[in-house]
């Protein structure tokens, strides 16, 4: 395949695959080389070298820690695309296991939530990392793009019933985030980006939304996607990230998060066509009535999870 001449080494690749699982713009391959090594290519335009090049520099960042991880192996310029543009190319290692979204129902409650303890003990390991970019402005910046979203979402042709109410509660406590505890972040840290691993470990993938902010929205894709798959693994996800049940500040800003963000899903699928807009439409509708349309900050999945 030309796309991958000049990468050192790969011709000793006896397998290339193409990967067509998850929403990534990224073309992603499975290689074997001659050696039995394992890894994964991902290839993205050009003009994304610099944004790809923060990315291969925080998986190298993350791999400081030790759980199994997506490892940094080689990144650089290949091949040549449309046009005549190369190709931006990462290197990875390949993390042995099954998606744990596929292996989580199958498993014992006890289990599930174990696996949820040991999710959210990783995660308090990637938050420790010290942050060392000064952002004077995140604050400021984030709720522009809170607020911007929601106009986004009143804008757009589909919308739900209640919706005014959640609208109201977003506008009245964007405030909450004020001088929050910033980290980096994975991005996408939830069930469809994690792997059971052969050892019955939790293995992690798809640092490519990565960023720098506010630990507490790391978690509001935990209400959109583990949440669906198992309660007990989301709450052992948040009881292991925080030693015990969250507190009253994380539950009042990730009520906040999740406010928004399930509003705004449906405006942002509305590209990938009638299927993905109206599951969004169910996961908003979902997140409501565990909410109580947020007129609570606890969710109520988590209360009956603790009794």
């Amino acid at each position: 395949m030309d796309a991958v001449s000049g990468i050192p080494g790969a011709e000793s690749w006896t397998t290339l695959e193409p990967v067509l699982k998850g929403w990534s713009s990224d073309r992603k391959f499975y290689i074997k080389d001659q050696a039995g090594r394992r890894l994964l290519l991902r290839l993205s335009p050009g003009p994304a070298l610099h944004r790809k090049q923060q990315e291969y520099e925080a998986v190298q960042r993350f791999n400081g820690l030790d759980f199994p991880m997506s490892r940094a192996v080689d990144f650089g310029l290949c091949g040549k695309g449309e046009g005549g543009e190369q190709y931006v190319y990462m290197l990875l290692t390949w993390v042995d296991g099954v998606p744990l979204e596929e292996r989580l129902s199958g498993l014992p409650p006890e289990e599930q939530y174990r696996l949820g303890v040991e999710a959210g003990r990783i995660l308090k390991q990637m938050h420790m990392i010290p942050v060392e970019e000064e952002l004077p402005h995140w604050e400021a910046d984030m709720q522009s793009k809170i607020l911007s979203r929601i106009k986004e979402y009143e804008d757009c042709p589909y919308h739900l019933e209640g919706d005014q109410q959640v609208i109201a509660f977003v506008r009245q406590n964007i405030g909450l985030i004020h001088n929050v505890e910033k980290v980096y972040h994975h991005g996408d840290f939830h069930v469809g980006n994690l792997i059971y691993t052969p050892e019955g470990k939790i293995g992690v993938i798809d640092f490519n939304r990565w960023d720098i902010g506010d630990y507490a929205e790391e978690f509001y894709k935990l209400q959109i996607f583990d949440r669906e798959r198992s309660i007990p693994f989301a709450a052992g996800k948040l009881e292991g990230y925080f030693g015990g049940p969250p507190t009253e500040a994380f539950w009042k800003r990730q009520a906040l998060y999740v406010a928004y963000t399930s509003l705004y899903s449906i405006k942002w699928s509305i590209p990938y066509g009638a299927a993905d807009i109206q599951d969004m439409m169910d996961r908003c509708r979902l997140a409501l009535s565990d909410y109580d349309h947020f007129r609570r900050s606890v969710p109520g999945w988590y209360l009956v999870a603790g009794e």
